[in-house]
């Protein structure tokens, strides 16, 4: 099979071939973490990022390549979580560019819009680092100049050439970048990238199958089915408006039951179903077919179901019902005296924008001046979109943004500069470094000047994390068993222990020093306060002059979380 131009048709089932590739592999990219912590989520953010970016893409109506790249470099970037979400939509970013005006690709356009993608990738990067997707990135994209240089044209040929380079390049990181060979794995972003590649080789050679692309799990499928509803019945649409009033869902367990009258097969299923209304999706692996459609006949989509399976659930709305109890809500006015509470609201001057997980971590980063917090941080990293939303919808005249996570620092960077207010990031890595930084804020002080006491002050704070091996490995000099106690501080695991009150204790002791005033503990919803109070006990133990302070946090992944300033 020979390509010499990639068409809007061939673009877009590359994209949603990647995107798709992404999801299947989320959870093997995950378990490339360096750390053997429970909250590797390259995966995660790649995959969800490049989610962002089909759609994008999907939902654009221009039969331009160039403008089809815009719209996933834009669905990338609002999407992207994470450093090496961002970096993957630098990477299109800088394709996009080399798209513009294009209304297919060639085979040289293809390869040099590869190419600005690397460039600009390494640009976003302030210290670019070799043994990463940056290597991937960059080495596979000399592989395609190469082959249009030595005057190949057959674009399915050069994207395997791309895609076996990318591979080579992948096995090197841990040559690269020793801390990969001292665990034992390649670049996780590396791999992502790797698998991207992978999926533009197959689609343009004719490997995949529409079909038979990876299928979402559940959670998946549900927020896909929660964004086709909304998207058709929502905000001011007048109820008598709607055309297929009711929103039908079924999960059918295929070829179970007693009504089981056909053999299913996808298109056959799906056929029909068109028939009866819009907004259909219908996903489905070897036992179960998950459907939802907006119809003015859920009784025929039911029927239609229970000749392929039983039902195993079932689901109808009434979706003009819903927009009336929508419109009443939006049209009701505040009372005067809501008016009035509302009139005396100062207006904000400088929003301060935290990322934390945990009630109890977002009440006391209020407590200390934070007035937004956004949700999220270890395993669930928000995205450029999330944050600068957050941002614009402060109400405020500027913002300070503490990321909390150095896996968030791109993201936040990004937000900044797409931000409609004035923006600046205060880079804490830890939540004790975010607190930390807060008893630097002040009110009437600029960003500039904000920015820099608060930056001064992270380093100030020692910050600990205590919790659980999720494989063997040797890292940092430690040999770590499964299921093993971590003490990690300020990212560098120095100790472990077979039970997490002697890994949190033996932790913090190598935290202290002379130095040493106030340790502040958080335990999670993996912690408990018991555990808590017996830390403390052995903290006084070593030094009773210390200010030793417990709170509950809320937080996932880590039952402890241990500062010391």
């Amino acid at each position: 099979m020979t390509v010499t131009k990639i068409t809007n048709l061939e673009f877009g089932k590359m994209v949603q071939a990647a995107a798709a590739k992404l999801n299947a592999q989320a959870e093997f990219i995950n378990s490339l973490n360096v750390f053997p912590v429970p909250d590797g989520d390259t995966g995660t953010n790649m995959s969800m990022s490049m989610a962002s970016g089909a759609k994008y893409e999907r939902d654009a109506t221009s039969t331009s390549v160039g403008d089809l790249a815009q719209a996933l470099a834009k669905g990338l970037l609002m999407g992207a979580r994470g450093n090496s979400g961002v970096i993957l939509s630098q990477i299109f970013r800088g394709f996009a560019k080399g798209c513009t005006d294009k209304q297919e690709l060639s085979a040289k356009d293809f390869v040099d819009a590869y190419a600005n993608g690397a460039q600009t990738a390494y640009k976003a990067v302030m210290k670019p680092t070799e043994g990463t997707i940056l290597t991937v990135v960059r080495e596979s994209a000399q592989a395609g100049l190469n082959e249009v240089k030595a005057g190949n044209e057959d674009l399915v040929d050069i994207m395997e050439k791309i895609y076996d380079v990318s591979e080579t390049a992948l096995q090197k990181t841990p040559d690269l970048l020793p801390v990969l060979k001292e665990v034992g794995v390649v670049d996780s972003g590396g791999q992502g990238l790797v698998f991207v590649l992978q999926a533009f080789y197959e689609s343009l050679s004719g490997k995949v199958v529409e079909n038979d692309l990876a299928k979402p799990d559940n959670a998946q499928i549900d927020e896909m089915i929660n964004a086709k509803h909304h998207q058709s019945a929502q905000g001011k649409l007048n109820p008598d408006d709607i055309k297929y009033g009711y929103c039908t869902q079924m999960m059918v367990r295929i070829g179970r039951g007693k009504q089981v009258t056909q053999k299913f097969d996808y298109d056959t299923f799906y056929n029909y179903l068109a028939k009866l209304g819009d907004s259909l999706l219908v996903i489905n692996d070897d036992e179960v077919v998950k459907v939802h459609v907006h119809t003015e006949f859920p009784g025929k989509v039911l029927s239609w179901g229970q000749q392929f399976g039983d039902l195993q659930t079932v689901k109808v709305d009434n979706m003009r019902w819903q927009q009336e109890e929508i419109m009443e809500k939006d049209e009701g006015e505040p009372t005067p005296l809501e008016k009035a509470k509302e009139a005396e609201k100062p207006a904000l001057d400088t929003a301060v924008i935290a990322v934390a997980s945990g009630d109890g971590i977002a009440k006391l980063l209020e407590s200390l001046g934070v007035t937004h917090v956004i949700n999220g941080g270890q395993t669930m990293n928000p995205s450029i979109q999330e944050i600068a939303e957050a941002i614009n919808e402060s109400g405020a005249k500027q913002a300070l943004v503490l990321p909390d996570n150095g896996n968030v620092f791109m993201a936040a960077d990004q937000a900044a500069e797409v931000a409609d207010i004035p923006t600046k990031v205060v880079h804490a890595k830890t939540i004790a470094q975010g607190m930390s930084a807060m008893l630097e804020f002040n009110p009437e002080a600029d960003l500039e000047e904000n920015q820099a006491n608060m930056e001064g002050n992270l380093d100030t704070v020692k910050s600990g994390e205590v919790t659980n091996a999720v494989r063997d490995t040797t890292i940092d000099g430690q040999t770590i068993k499964k299921d093993d106690f971590m003490g990690i501080v300020d990212g560098k695991i120095v100790n472990t222990a077979a039970d997490v009150k002697t890994a949190a204790i033996e932790m913090v002791k190598q935290m202290l020093d002379e130095d040493s005033e106030i340790v502040t503990i958080l335990y999670g919803v993996d912690g408990d306060k018991e555990t808590a109070e017996a830390i403390k006990e052995a903290i006084l133990d070593v030094d009773d002059e210390l200010d030793v302070q417990i709170y509950d946090g809320g937080q996932p992944v880590y039952p402890y979380l241990i500062s010391v300033e």
